[in-house]
């Protein structure tokens, strides 16, 4: 696998790769949004007014199905803004890569700053005594792929979600914890904590699961000719595969989002 550009900047450690892809997939999102919302008309709606009309009615839609509507309609700019952020930050490393590859450990380098994660590929290659090492770094590649991105958007929506059943309903939701019998607190604090993980493991798993495949593909077409050959039906069929988990990925983000968010805001007002 490639390495992640990393640099430090007052020991912290930055991902450059990470940083820029989400910056891209804000700007895609407001572009789409900014673009489909730049004419609207009720007699002769633009494609792009008809796409975003079509994702707010689809996630109102799931929403309904997960809570009253009444309550839950504060929530359809968060399911949109969910769904299609994810889905764009998943699209992302499909059509290609940026991969720079290093052969000498002095030219690792950005804004002047050494990229630790190759300094420390080249240390362990020295150590295992390989003569000629080559560090191949990834600058494109979806943001989704990479566990701290969805781990972040999992907490994100775990805070968010917990402050919700305390500011409804602070009594029911910490009697909550308590049922069906004070014992049973370790369980549904692990509950808890299990839910915030599976929330962004599994996008995150998906995603670069798929990318995993694709560097295997590209790898498979750089080996001889008939390794191209094989590789182009294998990319597109993958390809178009990934499109699909994609799109299945960001719905699953949302509409878990929106169900942990209906559980705390109907659940607990029932105490």
């Amino acid at each position: 696998m490639h390495e992640a550009p990393i640099i430090e900047l007052g020991g912290i450690p930055f991902d450059l790769s990470i940083i820029t892809m989400l910056i891209v997939s804000c700007l895609v999102v407001f572009l789409i949004a900014k673009l489909a919302t730049r004419n609207l008309s009720i007699e002769n709606p633009g494609k792009l007014q008809n796409f975003m009309e079509w994702v707010i009615e689809f996630v109102q839609n799931q929403i309904a199905g997960t809570m009253d509507l009444k309550k839950g309609k504060q929530f359809i700019t968060l399911g949109v803004t969910l769904i299609m952020f994810i889905f764009v930050s998943n699209m992302l490393g499909l059509p290609f890569g940026i991969v720079f590859g290093y052969e000498h450990v002095e030219d690792a380098t950005i804004f002047g700053q050494p990229i630790v994660s190759v300094v420390d590929a080249f240390n362990t290659a020295a150590a295992a005594g390989t003569a000629h090492p080559h560090i191949e770094v990834a600058f494109w590649k979806s943001p989704t792929a990479d566990v701290s991105v969805t781990m972040a958007l999992a907490a994100l929506v775990f805070v968010m979600v917990h402050f919700l059943g305390i500011k409804n309903n602070a009594k029911g939701y910490f009697k909550h914890y308590l049922e069906p019998y004070p014992v049973f607190l370790p369980i549904n604090l692990i509950e808890q904590f299990s839910s915030l993980l599976t929330h962004g493991m599994r996008l995150y798993g998906n995603i670069f699961a798929g990318e995993v495949l694709i560097s295997v593909i590209l790898k498979l077409a750089a080996v001889n000719v008939v390794g191209m050959i094989a590789a182009i039906p294998l990319m597109m069929v993958w390809q178009g595969f990934s499109i699909f988990v994609g799109a299945i990925q960001a719905f699953v983000f949302m509409i878990l989002a929106m169900v942990y968010i209906s559980q705390k805001i109907e659940s607990h007002e029932e105490h």
